[in-house]
Formats: C-alpha cells, sequence, structure tokens
C-alpha cells in the first residue's frame, strides 16, 4: 500500500513539476508583454483612452497585469503543493486529515482539502 501511494506521489510531483514549468514560462510571456506596454505608454504622449483604432494602453495594461496575477497565485499553488509532496502531506486534507480523493486531486492537483471539507468554507 505505500509503494502504491509513493509510486502515486512520484506522478504527482512529475505533473506538479510540469506545471510550474508552464506557468513560469506564461509569467515570463507576461513579464515581456508588460515591459512592451509600458514602453509603449512611456513613448505616447498623446491620450490613448479615446483611441477609435483600439483598446488603450491603459485597458491592455490592467488585463495583463489582472491574467499575470493569475498565474502568479497559481504558481504559489502549484510551489506549495510540490512542498506537500516533499513533505509526505500532498493528497491529504488540511482540514479533516482524510486523504483527498484520487480523482480530485486529478482535476485540481494543487487542491488542499477534501470534497466536504472544500465545501464549508
Amino acid at each position: 500500500m505505500q509503494d502504491d501511494v509513493e509510486g502515486n506521489q512520484g506522478g504527482d510531483r512529475a505533473r506538479l513539476e510540469q506545471q510550474q514549468v508552464e506557468l513560469t514560462a506564461e509569467l515570463a510571456v507576461h513579464q515581456r508583454a508588460l515591459r512592451q506596454v509600458r514602453q509603449l505608454r512611456a513613448d505616447r504622449s498623446d491620450d490613448d483612452e479615446h483611441d477609435p483604432e483600439g483598446a488603450p494602453l491603459s485597458a491592455e495594461w490592467s488585463r495583463i497585469e489582472r491574467a499575470h496575477r493569475a498565474v502568479e497565485e497559481r504558481l504559489l499553488a502549484v510551489r506549495a503543493a510540490l512542498t506537500s509532496v516533499a513533505d509526505g502531506r500532498y493528497g491529504i486534507c488540511e482540514r479533516c486529515g482524510e486523504p483527498i480523493p484520487a480523482g480530485r486531486l486529478e482535476v485540481r492537483p494543487t487542491a488542499t482539502r477534501c470534497v466536504a471539507c472544500a465545501a464549508v468554507r
């Protein structure tokens, strides 16, 4: 039984590590986009808020910044899950201490609570 748990955690770790790589790459894309918008804003002296040609730079900045923050939060959750794997706590509900169902972890690998405890907020 212990071998099954450790084997499963190896797969979970690999999946989480892959997510970490993907999210880190996504953050880099957002950072480049934010730098580009910042440069465009610095180069323009006119009021882009009333530009009929498209979305204003401030709106684009806000959109990218929101996406960037969301990815940062997901990356923090993935890193916390990897720490739980290393500590042997991965897949254990932080509220009740019962195992989190494999199906839930498959869909949401950063879950820290079982379904029943997640419903209680």
